[in-house]
């Protein structure tokens, strides 16, 4: 048996990065909800007013024997715009902050790292402003965002905002996908 972890991430509606992490071989549960915020157990209505100071994230379980943390942020930082600040997209406000809360202090070395070495790569064209804290708690969103893109793929925002975002995945790391029979 392996020995399974957790990451904690958000960068933009955790609709989309449910969606992509879904797909990451190593990656056996991804639950949407909220973390990062000073009230106890958020609701998504309060979370969407901005006030909480929740982000929307995903929280992943993981086998690090198959994909590590550092290949995990890699996807990350592919499929959002790391510098700009409480936005992702048409998505505004500070619940769709870049943020990586971490679970111990080696995910936290790793969280700078690879920002650091973003950073002098020049990879982006404005600065990183993901921010990069401990997890305090993280709270499930309700049911109903749960696999989200799974149930609604054919709705609007999932075919312009999610749908990209599953494609770029599937360019840029192809090697990292679990093999399915079926596919969407």
């Amino acid at each position: 048996m392996s020995n399974q972890q957790n990451a904690t991430l958000g960068g933009g509606c955790f609709w989309c990065l449910e969606a992509v992490y879904e797909e990451v071989d190593g990656v056996s549960d991804v639950v949407s909800g909220y973390a990062g915020g000073h009230v106890p157990t958020p609701s998504y209505r309060q979370v969407c007013n901005g006030t909480t100071g929740h982000a929307e994230v995903v929280q992943l379980t993981y086998d690090p024997s198959v994909i590590g943390y550092r290949d995990l942020l890699e996807i990350f930082f592919t499929i959002h715009d790391p510098t700009t600040k409480d936005r992702e997209g048409a998505d505004i406000g500070p619940q769709y902050r870049s943020i990586i809360l971490h679970h111990d202090d080696e995910q936290k070395e790793i969280a700078n790292a690879v920002i650091n070495e973003l950073e002098a790569n020049g990879v982006f064209g404005d600065p990183i402003v993901t921010e990069v804290e401990p997890l305090d708690t993280f709270y499930r969103a309700e049911d109903k965002h749960q696999d989200y893109y799974e149930r609604n793929t054919s709705q609007p925002y999932c075919q312009s905002v999610i749908s990209p975002k599953v494609a770029k995945l599937r360019k840029k790391h192809a090697e990292k996908l679990q093999q399915r029979t079926t596919g969407r």
